[in-house]
């Protein structure tokens, strides 16, 4: 039996952005009736795929076909009136209307006097029950109403004007899992209406319970498209890191196995941390000289759980001992009095500020630890930046020179001397050896097994699964945003026995 004609379908688009193909020669399609999947780690494609579709980016080459026909999205209006919709993860509504004024925003019944409230409103009412939610009173606030059944007003507006497509981008990341359940209940119902949906999350149990097909992007390229009952998830995962089963079971032949004394008190101890919406409670140990890594996939929760230890975002459970006493780390400032450093993922954003020279970025840290009134002395400044400029080889050797124009490697090398020269006891390093060359990822990897050698506890997060089996004595395994395994790292400690656990088709022993 042959497939039915897409609803939509990208043929061989490819977009370039200066000095990056984001995607390159990528074909796609949405089938009627169809919950279809879009998979890929962090710059796979995805966003850049969905922007294409929706008409925020224009494509350089290939062609974009709704309903057989070819199309030239000049704006995202014209994609819509094209009959293509998206509902993103941050509700994008007016709080301060109601749930119907909401819903009919920009299609409102109009008669000879302008809008008509009770017929737009009559409407609205109508729409709301098609996607069962006729129990909502269209007069009430927004504001009223929980962010889920936000969520669901959203998609009742973008089917207002009876979409053939739905985009839904990350809709599940702010939901409990009752929540969730809801949702799902509305998509299956526009799914049997014959509508064609675009599902993104980085869940993989929610991508098997409501996923039809699955596409999968890898590096701005097609990996390929399977029927979800076809597509395990081990397979899944080996396709989205690019390594196949046969790769994944010759990786990591050199491990650390450590016999570490794990009754003494540890550097830092979290029980039941956690945050409603970011992460499940959670039970960590870390240990003095200890390299802890955190694997799982984009979104598993491995940044939520860093963030929380350092104090970036505040536990709403949990009780959190330093050195075997309770602490309450609120903010980023009590980390860092706490010895508790975090190098974040997003260096561009949260790390470097590009205005500010290579010194100044080096001493934040120490400034921001000491009290903005008490300046560093500038001759332990000269000392510390040439310290760390020195010991990793920035480049160009000038510490004068906007960070904004150095290299991303050389901008990560800085923001490690940042937090190393405010002498933690823990040091957070998130994605630390993303985007750099082989070189510099190597210098990092050596970095923090001297740290650790020298007493230091590092934990290190990584989407590269060899790199975490590699560094990590011990390994605490997430998948959505909650622990599902810890293992202490030996000879059966493998990229491809993690990928099981994060699959569920192993456990993961405590260690």
């Amino acid at each position: 039996m042959t497939d039915p004609t897409p609803l939509a379908e990208v043929r061989n688009v490819s977009i370039t952005f200066p000095g990056v193909k984001a995607l390159d020669d990528v074909s796609f399609r949405l089938l009627p009736g169809e919950v279809h999947a879009l998979m890929g780690e962090n710059g796979a494609g995805k966003s850049t795929l969905i922007k294409a579709l929706t008409g925020v980016y224009r494509i350089d080459s290939g062609a974009i076909l709704v309903g057989g026909a070819q199309q030239h999205f000049t704006s995202t209006a014209s994609a819509q009136a094209a009959g293509i919709s998206t509902v993103y993860q941050e509700v994008n509504l007016c709080t301060n209307l109601s749930i119907g004024e909401n819903v009919m925003l920009g299609h409102e019944v109009r008669g000879w006097a302008g809008i008509n409230w009770r017929r737009t409103h009559a409407e609205a009412r109508r729409v709301l029950g098609g996607m069962g939610l006729g129990h909502l009173d269209p007069r009430a606030p927004l504001s009223s109403i929980s962010i889920a059944l936000q969520q669901l007003v959203a998609i009742s507006r973008a089917m207002v004007t009876e979409s053939k497509v739905l985009i839904l981008d990350e809709p599940t990341s702010s939901l409990d899992a009752q929540e969730v359940a809801t949702l799902f209940d509305v998509i299956r119902r526009l799914r049997d209406s014959g509508v064609a949906i675009l599902f993104v999350s980085h869940f993989l149990d929610q991508i098997y319970a409501i996923s039809d097909r699955i596409t999968v992007l890898r590096n701005g390229q097609f990996v390929g498209e399977y029927l979800t009952t076809e597509l395990d998830r081990t397979q899944l995962i080996s396709k989205m890191i690019g390594k196949d089963l046969e790769s994944l079971r010759a990786l990591g032949s050199n491990r650390q196995v450590a016999e570490r004394d794990r009754t003494a008190v540890p550097v830092m101890s979290a029980d039941n941390i956690g945050r409603k919406g970011a992460l499940a409670p959670t039970d960590i140990d870390i240990h003095r000289g200890e390299v802890v890594g955190f694997a799982g996939l984009l979104g598993s929760g491995r940044t939520e759980l860093a963030r929380l230890l350092f104090g970036a975002d505040r536990a709403d459970t949990g009780t959190v001992r330093v050195d075997g006493k309770k602490v309450v780390i609120a903010s980023p400032r009590a980390g860092l009095a706490k010895g508790i450093a975090y190098a974040t993922e997003n260096r561009r954003d949260d790390g470097i500020i590009g205005d500010l020279s290579i010194r100044e970025n080096i001493m934040l840290a120490v400034q921001a630890q000491r009290g903005w009134l008490k300046r560093v002395p500038a001759r332990e400044v000269d000392r510390l930046v040439a310290t760390y400029m020195e010991r990793f080889s920035v480049r160009p050797n000038d510490p004068d020179r906007p960070i904004r124009l150095l290299s991303g490697g050389n901008q990560q090398k800085v923001l490690l001397g940042r937090w190393l020269a405010t002498e933690p006891e823990l040091l957070l390093l998130d994605e630390p050896t993303r985007g750099i060359d082989v070189g510099t990822k190597a210098d990092i990897q050596e970095t923090v097994a001297e740290l650790a050698e020298g007493g230091m506890s590092v934990v290190f997060i990584s989407s590269e699964l060899e790199e975490v089996v590699r560094l990590s004595e011990r390994i605490v395994i997430l998948k959505d945003r909650e622990k599902v395994g810890e293992v202490v790292n030996g000879p059966d400690v493998t990229a491809e026995s993690i990928v099981s656990i994060i699959a569920g088709t192993s456990e993961g022993e405590s260690a």
